[in-house]
Parts: structure tokens; sequence; C-alpha cells
């Protein structure tokens, strides 16, 4: 029997390399880059050594331990941490509004500036020191709406296109006040486009004819206010920016066409409620007790309503018109005081807001009573 015969196995290699291999591995010691050595943290084939697993470090942790040794440095000293602010009770309400702090609801759970607030309106400091927001334009804008209002009388009384001059201007003085008054200035794009309207009624007007001016009316007054939502729409300011001159500016339009009411009634009808509103509003601006200003300024308008009625064909039916007339005068004029306005808001809205509010009162009675 040959050699190969009596062992069989001795030449076969494959089946001795799996038990020398793993115990060959562990204690071998191969040169190799510490910068890109791994560590097997898997199990081996061996059953009788197992390399220690320990937890896996971050990322940071472990680009730390290669990083070179740096010198120690000590730590800036911390700065004190400030006192909380105190409760601040309700019954500081005048003395936070005075520093600048809103007078709102939640003024009382934020800290107290010393710079002011920049965004306290004049009204809500006035409200804060006792005083009252509301303040009248006074007799030199009602000297001015007088005039105003004695010119729509004489240019109703020689005809159309003569009222038409005063009327535009009445317009303008509208929509500029009524921007001003919302504490929107300068506005021009939101004016022009206000302004627009009222021409663009007139021009209606003019085209159609009286006895179809109330579709006019509401006609331009739907497309003005589908413009300015498209223009708006193309904003790139913010939502509350965007929502406070939409509605500013459809007002606006509104109040400017509206004021070709005057241009859509008779002619006697406007004459009468010019003069009352002229009368009722230089009342109003006499140093009076409020109560006795009011009272007299409706009495004033009223006969002025007669005294007109009896220079044209309406007669003492005026005095009925001439009385809403100058109610609608009284309520464009406590619009225009509101909200602490300036000097420029007294000569514009407080001139055209009495002329532009009466407008639709004018329309309407004179047309029930001519």
């Amino acid at each position: 029997m040959s050699s190969d015969q009596q062992y069989p196995y001795e030449q076969q290699q494959p089946y001795q390399e799996p038990y020398q291999q793993p115990y060959q591995q562990p204690y071998q010691q191969p040169f190799h880059d510490p910068g890109a050595a791994q560590t097997w943290e898997a199990e081996t084939w061996d059953t009788q050594y197992q390399p220690t697993v320990r937890p896996a470090q971050s990322a940071a942790a472990a680009d730390a331990v290669y990083l070179p040794p740096q010198g120690a440095y000590p730590l800036p000293p911390e700065a004190p941490e400030p006192a909380p602010a105190a409760y601040e009770p309700p019954a500081a309400a005048a003395g936070l509004a005075a520093t600048g702090t809103a007078a709102t609801g939640s003024a009382w759970y934020s800290a107290p500036t010393t710079v002011g607030n920049a965004r306290i309106t004049d009204a809500q400091r006035a409200r804060a020191e006792g005083r009252s927001p509301i303040i009248a334009p006074g007799m030199q804008p009602a000297g001015l709406t007088a005039v105003l209002g004695l010119l729509l009388a004489g240019g109703a009384a020689i005809g159309s296109y003569a009222l038409l001059v005063p009327l535009v201007l009445l317009q303008a003085v509208t929509a500029a006040g009524w921007f001003r008054l919302n504490g929107m200035w300068p506005a021009r794009q939101g004016i022009a486009l206000a302004f627009a309207g009222g021409l663009a009624a007139d021009a209606v007007l003019i085209g159609v004819g009286r006895e179809n001016a109330p579709a006019a009316i509401i006609g331009t007054l739907g497309v003005w206010v589908l413009l300015t939502l498209v223009l708006q729409l193309r904003s790139h300011a913010d939502a509350d920016e965007r929502m406070s001159g939409l509605m500013a500016t459809v007002a606006s339009a509104a109040l400017t066409i509206l004021a070709a009411g005057h241009l859509a009634a008779a002619d006697d009808a406007v004459v009468v409620g010019g003069i009352a509103v002229a009368v009722a509003v230089l009342v109003r601006a006499l140093p009076l007790p409020g109560v006795a200003s009011v009272v007299l300024s409706l009495l004033a308008a009223a006969g002025a309503g007669i005294a007109a009625g009896g220079l044209t064909d309406i007669g003492s039916a005026g005095a009925l018109l001439g009385l809403a007339a100058g109610v609608c005068a009284l309520v464009g004029l406590r619009v225009a005081s509101y909200d602490y306005p300036s000097r420029f808001v007294h000569m514009t809205a407080g001139v055209a807001l009495p002329l532009t509010a009466a407008a639709p009162a004018v329309y309407l009675i004179g047309r029930a009573l001519v």
C-alpha cells in the first residue's frame, strides 16, 4: 500500500485552513496607517476570543481624539443675569402708555421700555393722558367747506358742466383726505385710483344721463372694487399691509364715486343741499357747548333749506332736504375729527367729507321732492 493510501487526509489542506486562520489573525501585527485603521467589532469565528466592543462615539468626539493638544485659556467672566420684570397691575396703565408700551391687554406681560414704542399712535397717547382723541377741524376748514358748497350750488344753478368743476375738486380732496385720515401717506397710487373712479363715474353719468344714475354709480363702484382687488393681489407687501391698503382704497373709491351723486341729483336739490351744508358746518365750528352746537347746526341747516327752497321750485319742502343734508354733513365732520387727526387731515377730509356724505341725501330726497 502506498503512502498516499495510508494517509489519505494529510494532503487535504483546505480542511485545515478554517482552523488555522482564525488563530493566526488576532496575533498578527501587520503594518497599517493609523489614520486609515479600522476596528472589526462584530463576532469572529473564534469561539474562545472575543474583542471588547465599546459604545459608539459621536463623530465630533472621535475627531477630537486626533486633534493636536491645545493650550487652555480661562473663560470670560459671566455677565450677571437681569432681574425678571415685575408684574405691573392694571392701575399702571397710564404709566406704561406714557413710556411707550401699548395700552392693550397684552401690555401687562411685556417688559417696560425706556426708548418708547414707535407703534403707539397719537390717539392712544391722547387716551392714556386723559385727552380726547376727537378734535374738530375748526373754523378755517369749515370756511373752505362753505366756499366749496356755495360753488356747488352756483354750478348747479348754471348747469351740469359748470357743476362738474367744483365736483372734481371735491372728489380729489376726498380721495386724498381719506387716505391721510387712515394714516396712509404718501399713497399716490391709491389716491390716483380712487380719484380715477370718481372721474369715471362723472363721465358715465354725463354719457347715460341722470335717469340712469343708480346703474352708473353702482356699476362704476363695482368695477373699481374689482380693480382694487386685482391690484392688491399683485402687491408684494405682507398680509396686514395688503388688507389695510385694500380697505382704505375701497372706502376712498366708494366715497369719491358717491360724491358724483351731486351730478346725478336735480339742480335745485344741489342748490339747497350745498347751501344747507355750508351753513351747518359754519355754525358747528362756533365755540358753543357740544349738544347746543349740534342742535343749532341742524336748525340752521333746516332754515337755510327753507331760504334756498324759496329761490327754487322746491319751496318750503327744502327744510327737509336741508335738515337731511345737515345731518349727513355733521356725520362727515365727525369722521374727519376722529383719531386725533393732523392739520392736513382737517384741511382735506375735514373740508370734503361733509359735502361728500351729503351727496346721497341730496340725490334721494331731491328726487322725491322735485
